[in-house]
């Protein structure tokens, strides 16, 4: 294979050493390309040298934890809104958490790839991205992605908001005045339309809807006090 020798610098936020060397094999041995790679252990170590280098892609390597995932979101809407030209990637640890992402992320992505998947499948997908030019919004895989404000009732949103700010079922009953079957119906009909099967799954989504709305609406402030 002849190798492209123009460099591309790829950021990687990846936490296990096992997932980096595999990563790390597939783009410099597998792609026939010249790329650059530079690891990160979380996003606050991405963000100390993300001015000072000139990345054309960014892959976040979810963890499965709740914070770093939200981190991990949070930090990709921001890329999203100010080097929109950056490729942004994200490595799901499960078909649920690609559906998570999904469903949730407002910000459109170039990919989410299943990271648990075959290493010749994960690697085909994922060198097949880093090919792609262009704006994300080009790939189908985003036309879900955005749509979770139109997806979730109000009733859903508020409940979720509680849900985030540690309320039980009982006391959000209490205080939307509703009874408990209701609350519990509600949150049911949203655990369906996310994709999520738990109470975790649930919370995580309640995390990343409460800090990315907060986050636009900090956006809309700005810009109309310019």
């Amino acid at each position: 294979m002849e190798k492209d020798l123009t460099a591309r610098y790829v950021a990687i936020v990846e936490k296990c050493a096992m997932t980096e060397v595999a990563l790390r094999h597939i783009l410099i041995n597998e792609s026939g390309k010249n790329y650059r790679i530079q690891f990160f252990k979380d996003t606050q170590a991405l963000k100390r040298e993300f001015q000072s280098k000139d990345f054309s892609a960014i892959i976040f390597s979810l963890s499965g934890n709740r914070r770093s995932r939200l981190e991990s979101l949070l930090f990709l809407h921001e890329i999203a809104r100010y080097c929109p030209e950056m490729q942004r990637i994200v490595l799901a640890n499960d078909e649920a958490e690609m559906r998570l992402v999904s469903h949730l992320t407002p910000s459109r992505l170039h990919g989410i790839l299943n990271k648990s998947a075959c290493r010749l499948q994960l690697q085909e997908h994922l060198l097949q991205l880093l090919e792609r030019s262009g704006p994300a919004n080009e790939s189908s895989l985003n036309q879900k992605q955005g749509m979770c404000s139109q997806i979730l009732s109000p009733t859903e949103h508020t409940i979720l908001r509680y849900m985030s700010y540690g309320y039980s079922l009982p006391e959000i009953a209490t205080q939307l005045e509703r009874n408990i079957k209701t609350i519990r119906a509600h949150k049911f009909n949203a655990m369906t339309k996310l994709g999520v099967s738990s109470d975790m799954g649930l919370l995580s989504a309640a995390d990343i809807l409460m800090r990315l709305s907060a986050n636009n609406d900090d956006a809309r402030v700005m810009r109309l006090a310019q």
